[in-house]
């Protein structure tokens, strides 16, 4: 294969937005033009990320819904070793309106372990909510008969609880107002006890789980979540992947990476969702986007120049 660069990085595909869901058109043409633009969220200066096979030693994929990226994700595997992080809760559809059917994405899960290997795609069982829709004794089931569902797919599940930012709280409050639920932000000790009963299932049925950014509630049988995994992605390609950790937000233990998503882009909806400030203006950039164009939605601010 082709000599990698230095400075080549692992390409995240996005803990902002669902790329393959929704904007696999834009992802084939930026993969085809050899370079994407993102708007850094903090800063709101731009950089540039080379996609090339000499610049990415891997790609991490983060999807409610692989289906439409299937035939991509077999092009990319020509060229590149990738992970793909499938999240699936099976919740109310209250509180995810717009996320496919759950047997379809087992099904998926499957078909990619079939394609691509076991090692391919992590199981997210990402955030727990916990309220009058899914008490505690609605996830101990929930998760048990996914786990037999995904058993033989997939050796890791993560997950984490809800983390309530204040727009986090806003959409869920809307949402609650609307049909007629309520939620709630548990004590800590309650977490670790409903980890340590999910992580005890998880390994009943091959898999590990593991703690996604919260460190705190880590429990015998649980490990830390590394969404960004430069072993795992190693053991894909199968030459040595050197990332150094470093996470994106407190506790988290990921390898260093390059996210090319945005922020508000996702119309999935899900009322706990951390990367929306409001279901509508996702919906409506998601409709300002445009497949041709190096971003995957225009800045917000058009005067910015590209740096690399």
């Amino acid at each position: 294969g082709p000599r990698r660069a230095p400075g080549a990085v692992i390409v995240s595909a996005s803990y902002r937005t669902d790329i393959p869901a929704f904007y696999g058109d834009w992802f084939r043409r930026r993969l085809a033009a050899g370079f994407c633009r993102t708007v850094n969220p903090y800063g709101g200066g731009v950089y540039e990320t080379r996609l090339t096979p000499e610049a990415v030693d891997g790609f991490v994929f983060w999807t409610r819904n692989a289906e439409p990226f299937l035939d991509t994700l077999h092009a990319v595997r020509r060229r590149f070793a990738f992970v793909v992080q499938l999240t699936i809760t099976g919740y109310p559809r209250p509180l995810e309106r717009s996320v496919i059917e759950t047997d379809r994405a087992v099904a998926q899960m499957h078909r990619l372990a079939r394609d691509f290997g076991p090692r391919a795609a992590v199981w997210r069982y990402d955030p727990i909510l916990l309220g009058s829709l899914t008490p505690p004794e609605w996830h101990r089931e929930s998760f048990r008969r996914l786990a037999g569902a995904l058993a033989g797919a997939t050796d890791e599940v993560v997950t984490s609880f809800t983390t309530l930012y204040r727009k986090t709280r806003r959409n869920l409050a809307a949402a609650a107002r609307l049909d007629g639920f309520d939620w709630r932000d548990p004590e800590p000790v309650e977490k670790t006890g409903l980890i340590a009963e999910l992580a005890a299932v998880a390994r009943d049925h091959g898999m590990r789980l593991s703690l996604c950014s919260q460190p705190e509630l880590l429990v015998p049988g649980a490990m830390p979540a590394r969404c960004i995994d430069a072993g795992r992605l190693s053991e894909i390609a199968g030459r040595p992947i050197a990332a150094k950790q470093k996470g994106n937000r407190p506790g988290c233990a990921c390898h260093q990476s390059r996210d090319i998503g945005d922020y508000d882009t996702c119309p999935h909806g899900c009322v706990y969702c951390y990367a929306v400030q409001t279901p509508a203006l996702a919906r409506r950039r998601h409709r300002a986007h445009d497949p041709d164009s190096p971003f995957l939605v225009p800045p917000r601010r058009a005067a910015v120049a590209p740096s690399a």
